[in-house]
Protein backbone atom coordinates (compact mmCIF):
# COMPACT_ATOMS: atom_id res chain seq x y z
CA UNK A 1 0.00 0.00 0.00
CA UNK A 2 1.44 3.61 -0.83
CA UNK A 3 0.45 6.34 1.03
CA UNK A 4 0.67 8.48 -2.50
CA UNK A 5 -2.79 8.30 -4.97
CA UNK A 6 -1.82 8.28 -8.76
CA UNK A 7 -2.18 12.09 -9.97
CA UNK A 8 -4.94 10.49 -12.41
CA UNK A 9 -7.62 9.94 -10.14
CA UNK A 10 -10.35 11.70 -8.96
CA UNK A 11 -14.18 11.49 -7.43
CA UNK A 12 -15.06 9.83 -10.81
CA UNK A 13 -12.94 6.52 -10.02
CA UNK A 14 -15.02 3.95 -8.00
CA UNK A 15 -12.90 3.93 -4.65
CA UNK A 16 -15.67 2.08 -2.49
CA UNK A 17 -12.78 -0.05 -1.24
CA UNK A 18 -11.36 2.47 0.44
CA UNK A 19 -12.67 4.39 3.03
CA UNK A 20 -11.05 7.62 3.05
CA UNK A 21 -8.64 9.17 0.33
CA UNK A 22 -7.27 12.65 0.10
CA UNK A 23 -6.16 14.08 -3.61
CA UNK A 24 -4.25 16.71 -4.08
CA UNK A 25 -5.23 18.87 -0.53
CA UNK A 26 -4.23 22.46 -0.75
CA UNK A 27 -4.32 24.71 2.68
CA UNK A 28 -3.49 28.26 2.82
CA UNK A 29 -4.78 30.51 5.58
CA UNK A 30 -4.98 34.09 4.97
CA UNK A 31 -3.89 36.63 7.65
CA UNK A 32 -6.02 39.62 8.71
CA UNK A 33 -2.80 41.91 7.11
CA UNK A 34 -3.87 40.01 3.78
CA UNK A 35 -0.82 37.45 4.37
CA UNK A 36 -1.06 34.09 3.25
CA UNK A 37 0.22 30.80 5.45
CA UNK A 38 0.40 27.57 2.96
CA UNK A 39 0.15 24.89 5.47
CA UNK A 40 -0.61 22.19 2.97
CA UNK A 41 0.62 21.36 -0.29
CA UNK A 42 -0.66 18.67 -2.54
CA UNK A 43 -0.86 16.22 0.09
CA UNK A 44 -2.25 12.66 -1.23
CA UNK A 45 -3.44 9.84 1.00
CA UNK A 46 -5.60 6.32 0.69
CA UNK A 47 -6.05 4.45 3.73
CA UNK A 48 -7.71 1.17 3.55
CA UNK A 49 -10.31 -0.91 5.74
CA UNK A 50 -7.62 -2.29 8.88
CA UNK A 51 -5.12 0.19 8.10
CA UNK A 52 -3.19 2.27 10.67
CA UNK A 53 -1.36 5.29 9.35
CA UNK A 54 0.68 7.38 11.91
CA UNK A 55 1.47 11.05 10.69
CA UNK A 56 4.30 12.63 12.73
CA UNK A 57 6.15 16.31 12.36
CA UNK A 58 7.10 19.10 14.23
CA UNK A 59 4.78 21.58 16.16
CA UNK A 60 2.86 23.83 13.81
CA UNK A 61 3.74 21.75 10.55
CA UNK A 62 0.04 21.04 9.48
CA UNK A 63 -0.64 17.87 11.02
CA UNK A 64 -3.74 18.71 13.26
CA UNK A 65 -4.93 20.77 10.13
CA UNK A 66 -4.75 17.72 7.96
CA UNK A 67 -6.86 15.27 10.13
CA UNK A 68 -9.80 18.80 10.41
CA UNK A 69 -9.38 18.32 6.50
CA UNK A 70 -10.01 14.48 6.20
CA UNK A 71 -12.66 14.27 9.04
CA UNK A 72 -14.65 16.98 6.98
CA UNK A 73 -14.31 19.73 10.11
CA UNK A 74 -12.74 21.95 7.36
CA UNK A 75 -12.47 22.50 4.37
CA UNK A 76 -9.32 22.64 1.67
CA UNK A 77 -8.22 25.48 -0.79
CA UNK A 78 -8.09 22.80 -2.96
CA UNK A 79 -8.46 19.20 -3.49
CA UNK A 80 -11.32 16.64 -2.26
CA UNK A 81 -11.51 14.30 0.47
CA UNK A 82 -13.39 11.20 -0.40
CA UNK A 83 -14.83 9.10 2.21
CA UNK A 84 -15.54 5.43 0.81
CA UNK A 85 -14.79 7.01 -2.54
CA UNK A 86 -17.63 9.80 -2.30
CA UNK A 87 -16.40 13.38 -2.29
CA UNK A 88 -17.57 15.95 0.37
CA UNK A 89 -16.51 18.70 -1.47
CA UNK A 90 -19.62 20.33 -2.07
CA UNK A 91 -21.80 19.42 0.65
CA UNK A 92 -23.64 21.89 2.93
CA UNK A 93 -23.25 21.77 6.86
CA UNK A 94 -26.51 19.07 6.98
CA UNK A 95 -24.76 16.55 4.67
CA UNK A 96 -21.43 17.59 6.16
CA UNK A 97 -22.49 16.48 9.73
CA UNK A 98 -24.42 13.42 8.16
CA UNK A 99 -20.76 12.09 7.14
CA UNK A 100 -19.01 13.26 10.10
CA UNK A 101 -21.53 11.50 12.71
CA UNK A 102 -22.36 8.16 9.79
CA UNK A 103 -18.81 7.39 8.99
CA UNK A 104 -16.11 9.31 11.00
CA UNK A 105 -15.50 8.80 14.60
CA UNK A 106 -12.83 11.59 16.25
CA UNK A 107 -10.76 11.06 18.99
CA UNK A 108 -9.03 14.63 20.24
CA UNK A 109 -6.19 14.65 22.94
CA UNK A 110 -8.87 16.23 25.36
CA UNK A 111 -11.55 14.40 25.24
CA UNK A 112 -14.69 16.94 24.99
CA UNK A 113 -16.64 14.57 27.31
CA UNK A 114 -19.86 17.18 28.06
CA UNK A 115 -19.80 17.37 32.03
CA UNK A 116 -23.49 17.51 32.95
CA UNK A 117 -24.05 13.61 31.58
CA UNK A 118 -23.32 10.40 32.66
CA UNK A 119 -20.33 7.94 31.06
CA UNK A 120 -23.51 6.17 29.01
CA UNK A 121 -25.33 8.86 28.00
CA UNK A 122 -21.99 10.91 26.54
CA UNK A 123 -21.44 7.48 24.45
CA UNK A 124 -25.00 6.99 23.26
CA UNK A 125 -25.50 10.81 22.45
CA UNK A 126 -23.83 10.43 19.02
CA UNK A 127 -26.31 7.60 17.74
CA UNK A 128 -29.19 9.66 19.04
CA UNK A 129 -28.10 12.66 16.85
CA UNK A 130 -27.78 9.91 13.91
CA UNK A 131 -31.67 8.73 14.36
CA UNK A 132 -30.79 5.49 16.13
CA UNK A 133 -33.76 4.34 18.29
CA UNK A 134 -33.01 5.11 21.91
CA UNK A 135 -33.19 1.39 23.08
CA UNK A 136 -30.32 0.20 19.83
CA UNK A 137 -28.29 3.30 20.94
CA UNK A 138 -28.33 2.00 24.69
CA UNK A 139 -27.10 -1.23 23.71
CA UNK A 140 -24.65 -0.10 21.27
CA UNK A 141 -23.46 2.40 24.31
CA UNK A 142 -23.18 -0.33 26.98
CA UNK A 143 -21.38 -2.79 24.53
CA UNK A 144 -18.73 -0.23 23.39
CA UNK A 145 -18.38 0.64 27.22
CA UNK A 146 -17.92 -3.14 27.67
CA UNK A 147 -15.17 -3.08 25.22
CA UNK A 148 -13.44 -0.74 26.56
CA UNK A 149 -13.03 -1.65 30.03
CA UNK A 150 -15.67 1.08 31.08
CA UNK A 151 -19.36 -1.13 31.95
CA UNK A 152 -18.30 -0.30 35.62
CA UNK A 153 -18.51 3.46 35.30
CA UNK A 154 -21.86 3.92 33.32
CA UNK A 155 -23.40 6.42 35.90
CA UNK A 156 -20.88 8.37 36.61
CA UNK A 157 -20.07 11.90 35.03
CA UNK A 158 -16.58 12.55 33.13
CA UNK A 159 -15.27 14.87 36.23
CA UNK A 160 -15.80 11.40 38.64
CA UNK A 161 -13.53 9.58 35.49
CA UNK A 162 -9.54 9.76 35.52
CA UNK A 163 -7.83 10.78 32.61
CA UNK A 164 -7.31 7.44 31.11
CA UNK A 165 -11.10 6.59 31.70
CA UNK A 166 -12.34 9.48 30.43
CA UNK A 167 -10.45 8.67 27.02
CA UNK A 168 -11.79 4.92 27.06
CA UNK A 169 -15.12 7.17 27.10
CA UNK A 170 -14.38 8.73 24.26
CA UNK A 171 -13.09 6.52 22.20
CA UNK A 172 -16.34 4.61 22.76
CA UNK A 173 -18.48 7.96 21.69
CA UNK A 174 -16.19 8.16 18.87
CA UNK A 175 -17.30 4.04 18.21
CA UNK A 176 -21.05 4.53 18.76
CA UNK A 177 -22.23 4.92 14.97
CA UNK A 178 -19.95 2.25 13.49
CA UNK A 179 -17.58 4.57 11.97
CA UNK A 180 -15.70 3.32 8.49
CA UNK A 181 -11.97 5.60 10.06
CA UNK A 182 -10.99 6.59 13.14
CA UNK A 183 -9.31 9.95 13.86
CA UNK A 184 -7.09 10.01 16.61
CA UNK A 185 -5.14 13.26 17.29
CA UNK A 186 -2.45 12.95 19.92
CA UNK A 187 -5.58 10.78 22.01
CA UNK A 188 -2.90 9.90 24.31
CA UNK A 189 -1.07 13.37 24.77
CA UNK A 190 -2.29 14.29 28.19
CA UNK A 191 -1.97 11.30 29.71
CA UNK A 192 0.45 9.52 31.64
CA UNK A 193 2.37 6.94 30.68
CA UNK A 194 0.70 3.91 31.93
CA UNK A 195 -2.86 5.48 30.65
CA UNK A 196 -0.93 5.68 27.42
CA UNK A 197 -0.06 2.57 26.73
CA UNK A 198 -2.93 1.45 27.76
CA UNK A 199 -5.18 3.20 25.66
CA UNK A 200 -2.86 2.61 22.47
CA UNK A 201 -3.56 -1.31 23.28
CA UNK A 202 -7.11 -0.43 23.22
CA UNK A 203 -6.58 1.45 19.78
CA UNK A 204 -5.11 -0.99 18.01
CA UNK A 205 -7.07 -4.08 19.60
CA UNK A 206 -10.14 -2.27 18.15
CA UNK A 207 -8.67 -1.54 14.88
CA UNK A 208 -7.41 -4.96 14.45
CA UNK A 209 -10.72 -6.12 15.64
CA UNK A 210 -13.43 -4.03 13.40
CA UNK A 211 -10.98 -3.68 10.47
CA UNK A 212 -11.58 0.03 11.37
CA UNK A 213 -9.15 2.16 9.57
CA UNK A 214 -7.47 4.32 11.73
CA UNK A 215 -5.25 7.66 11.42
CA UNK A 216 -2.83 8.57 13.99
CA UNK A 217 -1.15 12.24 14.40
CA UNK A 218 1.37 11.91 17.24
CA UNK A 219 4.72 12.83 18.77
CA UNK A 220 4.92 9.53 20.35
CA UNK A 221 7.04 7.47 17.85
CA UNK A 222 6.28 4.48 20.30
CA UNK A 223 3.09 5.07 19.18
CA UNK A 224 3.87 5.50 15.24
CA UNK A 225 6.10 2.95 15.27
CA UNK A 226 3.03 0.23 15.89
CA UNK A 227 1.09 1.48 12.80
CA UNK A 228 1.40 0.12 9.50
CA UNK A 229 2.46 3.11 8.05
CA UNK A 230 4.64 6.41 9.03
CA UNK A 231 4.09 9.43 7.04
CA UNK A 232 5.78 12.47 7.90
CA UNK A 233 4.49 16.12 7.41
CA UNK A 234 6.94 18.46 6.22
CA UNK A 235 6.82 21.97 4.42
CA UNK A 236 3.32 20.84 3.73
CA UNK A 237 3.78 17.44 2.42
CA UNK A 238 3.77 14.03 3.19
CA UNK A 239 6.71 11.85 2.47
CA UNK A 240 6.89 7.98 3.80
CA UNK A 241 9.22 7.70 6.79
CA UNK A 242 11.53 4.73 8.01
CA UNK A 243 11.46 2.72 11.04
CA UNK A 244 13.88 3.04 14.23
Amino acid sequence: MSEVVPPHLSATVPLAVSPLTALGLHKTFVGGDGSELHVLDDVDLRVEHGEAVAVIGASGAGKSTLLHLLGALDKPTSGEVLVEGRTVSGLDEESLAEVRNRHIGFVFQFHHLLREFTTLENVLMPALIGGTPIGLAEERARHLLSTVGMQHRLDHKPWQLSGGEQQRVAVARALVNDPLVLLADEPSGNLDRHASGSLHDLLFQLRRDSQLALVLVTHNLELAERADRILQLDTGRLHPRGRG
